[in-house]
């Protein structure tokens, strides 16, 4: 398709724009068939940056290797630029976004040369949802064009819900390296030097403008930079949630239903619980979302939500059959592996993936040939697959997939899980006693240091509040306020009933000899169960002064755990939990000042008076 032939004048304008600034050899607006998909796949291989794989073994899935400057998100580079700095809060980096605009706007200046400009229309959930957000990409990777789109749903379709008015989120994107003449990029990832990596947000005219990077959230803007920074911000403004949450669909043994999401922090199993094996006979839980969800309130006063993405952008290490067998049967094929470590027979390999790899020899992810690894352990700082090395693939791939991931009403919510890695003091799981009570347990969130660079910091609490510090669009004292604000709003509604509950749960706690009490991954589900029962007030907990814990016997203890470990589990550490309160009290509520709400402290108060009682 031409930028003539596009109906909404804005969009037209905006791209037009952006051809004068970034002077692309040629321009095209994304489609969003297969046949386009595979013009992208060509295109990259062409380029010498894809390499396809056994087709045999993995049909339809190519490898890249980025530059190793190039991996992950760059925290120090991404910025909030809000127009007030206090607006954007202590937790995000701040430059005014006059000064930002104008220093990007001399980066994008002739960025596009010697390169084509991919215009691409996308939907963030199902298209014509009322809960799912337009944006417009700009870029000049067909790498990111491949992968957005199997990452969201892109083209024609997008456009026709547009219109010639509706509202989307402008998204910049450039790799950062005009060609010369004749000059191709032969192989060599295209991405510029890590001082001029930009990856911007600007919520008030809801903007994103990224430069130099061309890796995963840094260039697919629909993911963290839409999905999450800009999109907390509209439902601030709109009153909703945008949040890190995966969405399960449980589904008990009577054939009764529900719905819950949960958020937790890098390196707390978030992929392997989105598709979990439950080991309960008679369960049944599949994937609604394994990473982001919106909620937006119906007409009955519960909260409904949509997996805003189309696909699983997952790290690869440590995933493997006995983890996560059904991320595995997901990138099967039809799939894209970035930085993973390529074997003889032209098949991915990963630290952790089962297996050591087929044949003598095996390209790492820096492109150098290895020795073949005999097994599968990871070696610190010789890894021949990167640790953030990623798989992007279609959802729908998924053998857990729920049938109605893509129900454009969405699914209504039953409970929010937040969990950390957290070796004591935090129980098994604890149900909150109110709303507020769940909140402050979503501001605790974080993960015990454990092999910190920094010895002093060992057994100190990393908070990462809702699994949401890198990525909220604005002061997280103003977003802690937003969710006791929907608390209140449904409670003056008389609707409080019909808000989530929300519970705690810690799969790490480990024992004397430091080793886990709780064996996790499948067995999980019997924490879920129990928690599915209480979503219906049954009578399987106890108060304490923390929440409500699970009454003994009502979570059956799995293959080697003792009734003795199980009830350590679910009972009260008072004394850590004093230790813990004065933590937040004094290292993690002050970061926020003046924005942090009251009801937060008073929840603090209440929690330490009952420690003490």
């Amino acid at each position: 398709m031409k930028v003539q032939e596009l109906k909404h004048a804005g969009l037209k304008k905006w791209i037009e724009d952006a051809v004068a600034l970034m002077t692309p050899d040629s321009v095209e607006v994304c489609e969003g068939t297969q046949t386009e998909y595979n013009h992208m796949i060509m295109v990259n291989i062409a380029a010498g940056l894809a390499t396809p794989l056994n087709a045999g073994k993995l049909p339809g899935c190519v490898l890249f290797r980025s530059d190793p400057s190039d991996v992950a998100r760059v925290e120090d580079r991404t910025f909030i630029s809000s127009e007030k700095e206090s607006d954007a809060g202590p937790t995000n980096h701040w430059t005014a976004p006059a000064e930002l605009k104008k220093t990007m706007t001399k980066l994008y200046k002739g960025s596009m040369k010697g390169r084509t400009m991919y215009v691409i229309p996308f939907s963030m959930g199902p298209v014509g949802s009322d809960i799912a957000k337009i944006g417009v990409e700009i870029t000049d990777s067909a790498y990111v064009v491949a992968n957005m789109h199997i990452m969201t749903r892109v083209g024609v379709k997008v456009l026709d819900v547009l219109g010639k008015d509706g509202f989307f989120v402008p998204c910049y994107h450039s790799v950062g390296k005009p060609l010369a003449e004749g000059e191709k990029d032969n192989g060599v990832w295209p991405c510029a030097p890590m001082a001029d990596k930009y990856i911007s947000h600007f919520p008030e005219t809801r903007e994103i403008w990224s430069y130099g990077s061309g890796y995963g959230g840094n260039a697919l803007l629909g993911k963290k930079c839409l999905a999450l920074r800009i999109a907390s911000v509209l439902a601030r403004d709109e009153g909703w949630l945008a949040e890190h949450m995966l969405i399960l669909k449980l589904t008990n043994p009577k054939g009764d239903v529900k719905y819950v999401t949960g958020a937790f922090p890098s390196a707390c199993g978030k992929t392997n619980l989105a598709m979990l094996i439950p080991t309960l006979p008679g369960w049944k839980v599949e994937t609604v979302g394994d990473d982001i969800a919106w909620m937006k309130f119906g007409a009955d006063g519960r909260l409904y939500a949509i997996n805003p993405e189309a696909g699983f952008f997952g790290v690869a290490p440590g995933t493997n059959y006995d983890s996560n067998k059904n991320a595995m049967e997901s990138c099967k094929k039809n799939s894209i592996f970035t930085n993973c470590g390529l074997t003889e027979d032209g098949d991915i390999w990963w630290e952790q993936i089962g297996q050591g790899a087929a044949g003598q020899e095996v390209i790492d992810w820096k492109g150098a040939l290895r020795p073949s690894p005999i097994n599968d352990k990871p070696v610190k700082g010789q890894e021949i697959a990167h640790p953030n090395a990623r798989f992007t693939a279609p959802a729908k791939q998924c053998p857990c997939v729920a049938p109605e991931w893509e129900d454009p009403k969405g699914v209504p919510i039953s409970a929010f899980l937040f969990g950390g890695r957290r070796p004591s003091t935090i129980p098994l799981v604890n149900q909150a006693k109110s709303w507020t009570h769940g909140v402050f347990m979503g501001s605790i969130t974080g993960s015990e240091v454990t092999a910190a660079v920094i010895s002093d910091q060992v057994g100190q609490v990393r908070r990462d509040p809702f699994a949401m510090l890198p990525f909220c669009g604005y002061h997280m004292g103003d977003y802690f306020k937003h969710w006791l604000s929907l608390g209140k709003k449904a409670e003056a509604a008389g609707k409080a009933d019909k808000l989530p509950k929300i519970f705690f749960v810690n799969w790490f706690r480990k024992d004397a000899d430091g080793k886990f009490m709780w064996p996790g991954y499948g067995e999980n589900s019997r924490v879920l169960a129990w928690v599915f029962d209480r979503c219906d007030n049954k009578d399987n907990c106890v108060e304490t002064p923390i929440g409500n814990l699970p009454k003994p016997g009502t979570i059956e203890a799995p293959k080697g755990v003792s009734e003795a470990v199980l009830k350590e589990l679910c009972s009260v550490d008072i004394e850590g939990w004093k230790k813990e309160i004065a933590d937040v009290r004094k290292n993690h509520y002050p970061k926020f000042g003046d924005k942090m709400p009251k009801e937060l402290y008073d929840e603090l108060d209440a929690i330490e008076k009952r420690l003490n009682a």
